[in-house]
């Protein structure tokens, strides 16, 4: 049974290795565990048992689903990547940098080296929300 999610909940970001699980069940869609074990890189090394807790923690969170099959149960994403990265920089722009979107974009186009392609790229999506281009 899935527990209902919080907005609080809702708004925290992912572990390390819940986020690392769920880049796979983005990728490859509906999961068992014994497919993200074979997705993972040689050198990743977790226990079938540890894959299957942390599937059935993000099933508790609502962020994936599962379907009995067969033997076990077969995975997928409830939360989409793209409103994972939403939820995610809202929760940046809030405990990081005090409610302050502005400040979020100035610290990226200080610390992240940008080409001049993506440069551009800002500056239309900006445009396109009402700022100035």
């Amino acid at each position: 049974m899935t527990k209902p999610t919080s907005s609080d909940e809702e708004s925290k970001p992912l572990t390390p290795v819940e986020l690392e699980l769920m880049q796979l069940v983005w990728r490859l869609g509906e999961v068992s565990v014994a497919d993200v074990l074979a997705a993972l890189p040689p050198e990743r090394k977790l226990a079938y048992t540890s894959v299957s807790t942390v599937l059935r923690i993000l099933e508790q969170k609502g962020v994936v689903q599962s379907r009995k099959e067969g033997r076990g149960h077969l995975y997928s994403a409830r939360l989409t990547r793209e409103a994972y990265e939403a939820q995610s920089v809202r929760h940046l722009v809030a405990t990081v940098f005090d409610g302050t979107p502005s400040s979020l974009v100035a610290r990226l186009v200080e610390a992240v080296p940008l080409s001049a392609d993506e440069v551009e790229q800002i500056r239309k999506l900006l445009g396109r929300k009402g700022g100035r281009g």
